[in-house]
């Protein structure tokens, strides 16, 4: 499926979650510390936001006023190789959900969406990493599971980015699976849904390229595929602001180790989505942000090192004010 701007068409790069080690962060404020492996995040029930720690298969509360930090869900897969485990976590009222990826290959666990029912339980609804062997994409891939990214509710469901094989899919409550939107080589990564407006974020395969740093919008019913800005490496995640505002987190520089690996240090930065498709700097010098939230008009960025980095008044007048 074309997006209406050129997309190389080399090999598609892994996910960008690769275990840091945690340094100093400078010009932000730390809010939150010593997580372990954190990846995706949300907002859910009561407007606290929940953030999951691959490394440990656990899923933590933060309150957005505070920074106290409790256990929402724990005894998920951990990541078995330093990247994968607990990748995200989104609700369908107060149920959670959590995407577990990377884990299938190395430890016979499911790669998938597990649904949690308690504090220590949780009850596998799809097999994402067996529904990717059997419907392979056109490649070209390494991982003959995938590599999920992210979830997103939707439509009773939940939208899954498949930042391996290129596509995203939609999960009923059920655990029926079905591609719902297939793209060529570009990595998609983080999600936003607006209405029926489904936002996502691609990165672009390595070496991750300004240009090919992108936000595109599409709906379902639809062929197209909508180019709403570009200009930022890594871009990993889009979220929606006051008054309908779309915000961006680009990982930054790529360390170019290997497809797959992350940004270098202190690279990270924020950006509001003008109207023109153009880039506003909200916010740079953030060490290889993961995920982001966007609560009243500030912004929560989690990142490898642990952290949730709290940047406020990130809004543009008319609505920063």
């Amino acid at each position: 499926m074309p997006i209406k701007k050129r997309i190389p068409a080399t090999l598609a790069a892994l996910a960008v979650l690769a275990v840091a080690v945690t340094v100093p962060l400078t010009g932000h404020a730390q809010f939150v510390t010593g997580l372990q492996g954190a990846a995706g995040s949300t907002v859910g029930p009561g407007g606290d936001i929940y953030v999951t720690e691959g490394l440990v298969g656990r899923v933590s509360r933060v309150d957005p006023r505070s920074g106290a930090v409790t256990t929402f869900a724990e005894g998920l897969p951990p990541s078995v190789i330093g990247v994968g485990g607990a990748a995200d976590v989104a609700f369908i009222g107060d149920t959670g959900y959590v995407l577990v990826t990377l884990v299938s290959l190395f430890s016979g666990a499911v790669d998938g969406i597990y649904r949690i029912d308690g504090p220590n339980s949780y009850t596998v609804i799809a097999d994402l990493g067996a529904y990717t062997l059997a419907n392979p994409s056109a490649g070209p891939w390494d991982i003959p599971t995938g590599v999920q990214w992210s979830i997103e509710p939707y439509r009773g469901g939940l939208l899954v980015s498949e930042a391996h094989h290129n596509r995203v899919l939609w999960v009923s409550q059920d655990g029926e699976i079905r591609e719902l939107k297939a793209f060529g080589n570009v990595v998609p990564t983080g999600m936003e849904v607006l209405g029926s407006t489904v936002y996502l974020a691609l990165t672009g395969p390595a070496p991750h390229e300004p240009e090919d740093g992108q936000v595109v919008s599409f709906d379902p019913e639809s062929d197209s595929v909508q180019l709403e800005a570009s200009g930022a490496r890594l871009l990993l995640d889009v979220e929606s602001g006051r008054g309908r505002s779309l915000f961006a987190l680009s990982q930054g520089q790529w360390n170019g180790q290997f497809p797959g690996s992350p940004a270098i240090e202190n690279d990270g930065a924020l950006w509001e989505i003008n109207a023109d498709g153009s880039l506003r700097l909200v916010a740079g010098g953030i060490d290889r942000p993961t995920s982001l939230e966007i609560i009243g008009n500030d912004a929560y960025v989690v990142t490898l090192t642990g952290d949730i980095v709290r940047i406020g008044k990130i809004a543009s007048p008319p609505f920063g004010r």
